[in-house]
């Protein structure tokens, strides 16, 4: 005599797994894209709604286990109690925020009065962290645009606004300033861009040499500003003292 299967007792076709981690599922439909997920990459258009809960939940039980595997007491040590849920809060909300969140919408103007003119943004605070050790990289960046007639115009706080979007990742100083480039090029057209970035590195004043005073500066020059260096030297000149 042929027994019926308990409908209950199997997965129909397209229900999901719920015994597999949500961070799982979203690596899956990464790889599934073939795109890439490093530490400075964009992943939000592979997270469905509710899921940055459950990531949230998720990493907040992996950093109990780091917390145990380091022989700390946080079931009768007030301090530490609830330090796993802060600091993936802290990782997914705000300092990776920039890994999981869409780029912010930015209102694009036409340069009605055809505008042809250095303009520069700055000092625009930065807040990142190294991919190295995860230690913070604080420092500031000016923008120099060279527009033209086609540029397309945008608000000065939308440059912190995308400059926020990308520095909330783990990454390395040269490769964020690079990514941001990108991003306003694309975003604006401009003739030519030009970026500066000076920022202290705590992985190098908190650990390491521990030196408190050493910063790293660098520059990304696209169009005019890398085939003109007069105007390269005139927005050098017009940066303020960087210290």
């Amino acid at each position: 005599m042929l027994m019926k299967a308990d409908p209950s007792s199997q997965l129909t076709p397209g229900t999901p797994d719920e015994g597999t981690p949500v961070s799982v599922k979203i690596r899956e439909r990464v790889v599934a894209a073939r795109k890439r997920f490093h530490s400075n990459d964009n992943i939000a258009e592979f997270i469905e709604p509710g899921e940055m809960e459950a990531l949230l939940d998720e990493v907040e039980q992996k950093m109990q286990a780091v917390l145990d595997s380091m022989v700390i007491d946080t079931t009768n040590d007030h301090n530490t109690a609830d330090t796993a849920r802060r600091v993936a809060k802290m990782y997914l909300n705000e300092v990776f925020r920039g890994r999981y969140v869409k780029a912010p919408a930015i209102t694009e103007f036409p340069n009605a009065e055809h505008l042809n003119e250095l303009m520069i943004v700055g000092p625009i605070t930065v807040r990142s962290a190294c991919s190295h050790h995860l230690c913070p990289v604080i420092g500031k960046l000016w923008i120099g645009v060279m527009p033209n007639e086609h540029t397309n115009v945008i608000g000065l706080s939308k440059y912190a606004r995308l400059a926020e979007w990308i520095m909330g990742r783990p990454q390395i100083q040269e490769e964020a300033v690079v990514q941001l480039a990108d991003l306003i090029m694309e975003k604006t057209q401009p003739d030519g861009l030009a970026i500066v970035m000076e920022a202290r590195h705590y992985c190098m004043a908190w650990r390491g040499v521990k030196d408190l005073d050493s910063k790293m500066i660098n520059s990304v020059m696209r169009g005019a500003f890398l085939k003109d260096s007069a105007l390269r030297r005139e927005f050098l000149a017009l940066i303020p003292n960087k210290d």
